[in-house]
């Protein structure tokens, strides 16, 4: 069975004692055995993150890394730093980073293979703009960006991979992607995978949706056959609407 998992991308959000307080919280709440919890803080906070849930069931992540393993990279984290300090799971490919950053399907890739050589799981991220939307592309975008920053790994990496659908038309807008507009993308993408590597690999890998899940939709959207949970923004950023989300699942 595929996991279903909730992580929560703080974005550049939270400061120390911020983010001592949230986890505080957090760990007071009841987790959903059935549900793979995550949060991404900023870098500043990932090693405090990770001794304060060290005996916790909830992991931590992070927001992105370096593809080189080490280098004159003047504010640049590598794979084996973040693992240093316990962690083990990043998000890559998120839009923001892709559109402020100008992070290529190629420098992906690459970034991929490093995480991957470093025993990290990958949260990648795919997904489409309003004007490939709108031109009717955005199974093409998602296609080509499956093809070059996932299609190149072998089948055995693929138990480490998570994929994250964000319609960046509704990240940060107050726009959602109903929830036919998400199945009928993930189905997508589940059969891409399906066509290039196989039934078994597609059935394994847990893909989540990005784009401004709130407690209100949130189970509506995880109700679809092919969404298996959530790379959530805004709603992460308070223990109360990110564990109502976590907990769609069961409810």
């Amino acid at each position: 069975m595929r996991k279903k998992i909730v992580a929560g991308n703080w974005k550049m959000h939270k400061d120390l004692a911020e983010t001592e307080a949230f986890l505080g919280r957090l760990k007071e709440q009841v987790m959903p055995e059935e549900v793979s919890i995550i949060v991404a803080p900023p870098f500043t906070n990932l090693q405090h993150a990770f001794q304060s849930l060290r005996d916790h069931p909830v992991r931590v992540a992070a927001q992105n890394m370096h593809q080189s393993d080490k280098g004159a990279f003047t504010g640049e984290v590598s794979a084996a730093m973040l693992k240093s300090v316990g962690v083990e799971t990043v998000i890559l490919g998120h839009s923001e980073r892709r559109a402020h950053f100008n992070e290529t399907d190629d420098l992906l890739a690459e970034k991929v293979n490093t995480a991957l050589g470093n025993d990290m799981t990958v949260i990648f991220c795919v997904g489409e703009e309003l004007k490939d939307r709108k031109a009717g592309d955005q199974f093409e975008v998602v296609q080509n960006q499956l093809e070059k920053g996932l299609f190149h790994l072998s089948e055995d990496d693929w138990a480490h991979v998570v994929i994250a659908y964000e319609p960046v038309w509704a990240i940060g807008t107050g726009e959602t992607a109903s929830p036919e507009q998400a199945q009928q993308m993930h189905q997508f993408i589940r059969q891409a995978v399906t066509d290039h590597y196989s039934e078994t690999v597609a059935e394994a890998v847990s893909i989540l949706y990005g784009g401004s899940v709130k407690p209100a939709n949130a189970k509506e959207i995880f109700g679809q056959p092919d969404v298996d949970g959530g790379l959530i923004g805004g709603a992460a950023l308070e223990v109360e609407s990110f564990m109502e989300i976590a907990k769609a699942f069961i409810e």
